[in-house]
């Protein structure tokens, strides 16, 4: 290090010291209050959670009003041509790269008001923190609110940090969910998708990657520990179903000549449990959706489409659980007299977070006399896509009883308010 960077990093650690800034606890509470009305129940109350599923009216006001927040931070927020939300402040060094951190808005139907909105909201505070304390960091710090994370639209998550990161294909903009093509999705959020692969960003394009993020599992509720330090987050393979049998009638076809497709579904989905647990491990199998045609009382099932979702921190494993899987679906349409075809829909890998972000993140909590504890995310983050062109450090706060993706997930305002705060202490020592 020479000597006026030296300095440099020596006056702001003096600064941080007199400082000794801190979240406005209400203030990020208010906010986190208020953007829950984007997509709340009609005449609901915060505990009666949010569906703003990307692309959907309610997303794009939820986003209006993130980006409302991000100027009153003193930022001045741009929509790249994915439909990400980014914004920078300025560092004292505009050589160097930046710190980038944040999360995303959109949710699952029916979700929660703490995924992905606890990191985003959090993010800006930390920015209004700053501000208000008259810091300026080395490095500059760049805020960006990701598009479409959940995957409900489109069937395949982590949308815009996959274009940031250039896992994108071209084909992927004709995809139709809902009537809407992908890439009018992508114009209805600001974005522009002929120009989609201005969104990649390039391998150290930033110095490093954090994201604060609720649990979403129960690990840390249970042991009363304020703080995850992420491990890594799990390889995420997903795959569509589709079980073809024959639409006959209920009540004049003999059992031994019928052709259930709903029967082998089922067959099916008790065969994904029982393999997943076969073998010891943190590996996780769902069947998460199910579409019955014709869906009728009095009709035999003919056609059953399903994903099959599997997840580990191994992509072998879950790559070898779904060839049993497979095999097991052959056997099924043999002895149901069904054709089961099984497509991968979506492939995430998994990524590995820095050992340096995790010290980093550990030595923030010392200094906020917070406990600590290391865990794996069962759960796919933005994360893991940054996680290839740099560092990446993820920070897990509790979440209550464990519960996610379902109105009742909440995270005490005090946690809340704590992972903020390490967002920042680790901010400001990252960008030093």
């Amino acid at each position: 290090m020479n000597r006026r960077r030296f300095l440099g990093a020596l006056a702001l650690a003096g600064l941080a010291r007199a400082a000794n800034p801190r979240v406005n606890a209400a203030r990020l509470r208010q906010h986190l209050e208020a953007l829950s009305v984007f997509g709340r129940p009609a005449g609901g109350a915060f505990g009666d959670g949010v569906s703003r599923v990307a692309y959907s009216d309610a997303d794009v006001a939820g986003r209006r009003y993130v980006m409302s927040l991000m100027e009153a931070a003193g930022l001045k927020p741009r929509i790249d041509a994915a439909g990400n939300i980014v914004a920078r402040r300025a560092g004292t060094d505009a050589s160097l790269a930046p710190v980038l951190f944040g999360s995303h808005i959109d949710s699952v139907p029916n979700g929660g008001n703490f995924d992905g909105d606890v990191g985003s909201i959090s993010a800006i505070e930390v920015i209004q923190t700053l501000n208000e304390a008259g810091m300026v960091t080395r490095r500059p710090l760049e805020v960006s609110i990701w598009s479409n994370e959940e995957g409900v639209a489109f069937n395949n998550g982590v949308y815009g940090s996959r274009a940031a990161g250039g896992d994108f294909t071209a084909a992927e903009l004709d995809l139709v969910w809902n009537g809407m093509k992908q890439s009018d999705a992508i114009r209805k959020l600001g974005g522009d998708p002929e120009r989609i692969a201005e969104a990649r960003r390039a391998p150290g394009s930033f110095y490093c990657y954090l994201e604060l993020h609720i649990e979403q599992g129960g690990t840390l509720d249970k042991a009363g520990i304020p703080i995850g330090v992420v491990e890594g987050i799990v390889a995420i393979d997903r795959y569509e179903v589709e079980i073809r049998g024959f639409a006959n009638h209920a009540g004049t076809t003999p059992m031994p000549e019928r052709r259930d497709a709903l029967l082998a579904a089922s067959h099916l989905t008790i065969a994904v449990n029982e393999i997943v647990r076969r073998e010891p491990g943190r590996q996780v199998g769902t069947v998460g959706q199910l579409s019955v045609t014709p869906n009728a009382p009095n009709v035999i099932p003919g056609l059953v489409r399903m994903t099959i979702e599997l997840r580990d921190l191994s992509a072998e494993k879950i790559a070898k659980l779904a060839e049993e899987i497979r095999t097991r679906a052959k056997q099924i349409a043999a002895t149901t007299d069904t054709g089961i075809t099984i497509r991968q829909a979506a492939h995430h890998d998994s990524a590995l977070a820095s050992p340096e972000i995790q010290k980093s993140i550990e030595a923030a909590c010392a200094r906020l006399g917070l406990r600590t504890s290391r865990l794996p995310s069962g759960a796919g983050h933005d994360a893991q896509n940054m996680a290839r062109l740099g560092p990446m450090g993820m920070i897990f706060i509790p979440s209550v009883g464990g519960i996610s993706h379902a109105p009742q997930e909440f995270s005490r305002w005090e946690d809340c308010a704590n992972g903020a705060n390490v967002l920042l202490e680790t901010i400001l020592e990252r960008a030093s």
